[in-house]
């Protein structure tokens, strides 16, 4: 995905934001930086990335990605804490997709934990 914007939604380039916590080079250092890198992954169809930034505690064993869904953007509503400092987060977006046509929509406030420095998904909730 060289030379394109990232699927974040941030207006950077994907290999200036995302693209170095999808590839190990960086790690996201808040828990909005780990959700729009988590979408990114989502929309370039990196499971494994979703798998080893998803808290071990609710981590399912595969994450099977749906074939012909398409991610078309993400808006971040909130963010709270989930700062490098911080050692838990929430961040509550909106994420719209399309799948055999149809527009979906996902709003979720999810839960973000900070250990040795990582930060991972716990849980979201749906609204």
């Amino acid at each position: 995905m060289p030379d394109s914007s990232c699927p974040c939604g941030s207006g950077r380039p994907f290999e200036d934001c995302c693209g170095p916590h999808l590839s190990g080079q960086t790690i996201p250092p808040t828990a909005e930086a780990l959700m729009r890198s988590r979408y990114s992954a989502f929309a370039v169809g990196q499971a494994d990335y979703l798998l080893a930034t998803w808290h071990p505690a609710t981590r399912p064993a595969k994450l099977p990605l749906e074939p012909g869904l398409r991610w078309l953007g993400l808006k971040i509503l909130s963010t709270e804490a989930g700062r490098a400092t911080d050692h838990e987060g929430w961040v509550t977006f909106v994420a719209r997709s399309k799948f055999q046509g149809r527009a979906q929509r996902l709003q979720e406030r999810s839960r973000f934990v900070r250990e040795h420095g990582r930060w991972f998904y716990v849980e979201g909730e749906l609204s």
